[in-house]
């Protein structure tokens, strides 16, 4: 029997037994946060490290800073068209994603950037008082 399959049965049997919101509760523990994060920090600068595979265009990705925020979204997705999936590690699909910063970060003084396959954000401090969003540009390649 297909463990796919026996998953999907398990599944509807706890929903009938419990009722479909028995999984809301448990779907941040169950799901992974994509895309993955590091965040760094040090003095007034913070450094985030997006893991974003799969982007042939950067104007796949959009992101933003407001405040306390750092705002993603975009989409994963590996080609391998003709064949079946027959094991998933590297999740796939659309994803949109909001990171609280340590602190509040300033919306003028961004820079970001995409190589093998990781998005660097590197932010400063804000030490003025601002609750203006920005969109952040994120270029190719190396620094």
């Amino acid at each position: 029997m297909n463990s796919f399959k026996h998953m999907h049965d398990w599944r509807e049997n706890i929903d009938r037994f419990f009722g479909e919101s028995f999984w809301g509760e448990f779907d941040s523990i169950l799901k992974p946060n994509i895309p993955q994060v590091n965040i760094f920090r040090k003095d007034y600068e913070i450094l985030c490290v997006i893991n974003i595979p799969g982007i042939r265009q950067i104007k796949q990705i959009d992101c933003s800073v407001d405040g306390y925020n750092l705002h993603i979204k975009g989409e994963i997705y590996i080609k391998s068209s003709g064949y079946e999936l027959v094991q998933e590690e590297i999740i796939q699909g659309s994803f949109n994603r909001t990171i609280e910063l340590p602190y509040k970060c300033r919306d003028d003084k961004v820079s970001a950037r995409y190589e093998h396959g990781l998005v660097y954000i590197h932010l400063y401090k804000n030490v003025h008082e601002s609750n203006k969003s920005t969109s952040i540009k994120i270029k190719e390649g190396e620094k």
